[in-house]
């Protein structure tokens, strides 16, 4: 494939930035960066541009440092919400990548980022907080805290049940006093009944009669 010579006039991602030469396909340079304006042939009459083309790519360059530090100071701030569909497990459906967190750093933050620039060695498959480094510019590095939820509402937990007998009255489910009245009641009750079922003449063994009646029978 025939190949040419050109001098960039735009910052190309992963070809070159303004006033670098460089080697291209001839069919694309014909094609795509003449066409475009982003490359001109390097002529001798070209060549005196590049001193203009220098100085177009240092303000650049200053600006993108400038304002990725700016950035870079507000994402250490913030922390990304990011709302998945998990099983009954509480396991991820899916994970959450690069092209994800720049999804919702847009929809959340209005903050345009290139997925290229958030970088993750694997993607997120389990929910909870996760740091994940930021790489804004060659000399710009900073973390984001991501917060992974599951959209599924935690099961219920059932209260405590209450003590047994609290606040209940005596007599129902908590006892009564020793000694108390509560107490003596039964045994004065058992008591009449005695008395009621001797005066209508039945034996009771091992009941003691009165002394009256024991000088009546002498």
């Amino acid at each position: 494939m025939a190949k040419t010579e050109v001098i960039l006039t735009h910052n190309i991602v992963g070809l070159g930035g303004e006033s670098d030469q460089v080697k291209v396909a001839a069919g694309y340079a014909r094609n795509y960066l003449f066409p475009r304006g982003m490359a001109i042939p390097t002529t001798a009459a070209n060549k005196r541009r590049l001193e203009v083309l220098k100085q177009r790519r240092g303000e650049r360059e200053a600006h993108e440092l400038n304002t990725m530090t700016e950035l870079s100071k507000s994402l250490t701030k913030m922390t990304l919400v990011i709302t998945v569909k998990t099983g009954d497990d509480g396991k991820m459906f899916g994970s959450v990548t690069s092209g994800t967190i720049a999804d919702e750093l847009n929809k959340q933050f209005e903050v345009h980022l290139e997925k290229r620039k958030i970088h993750l060695e694997h993607p997120i498959r389990t929910v909870g907080d996760h740091d994940v480094e930021m790489r804004l510019h060659a000399d710009v590095h900073t973390t984001l805290k991501i917060r992974v939820q599951s959209s599924t509402p935690p099961p219920a937990v059932a209260e405590p049940a209450a003590a047994a007998g609290k606040g209940a009255p005596a007599g129902k489910g908590a006892p009564a006093p020793r000694g108390g009245k509560a107490a003596a009641e039964p045994v004065k009750a058992e008591a009449a009944k005695g008395d009621r079922d001797y005066g209508k003449g039945g034996s009771h063994k091992g009941q003691r009669k009165p002394a009256a009646e024991k000088k009546a029978h002498a």
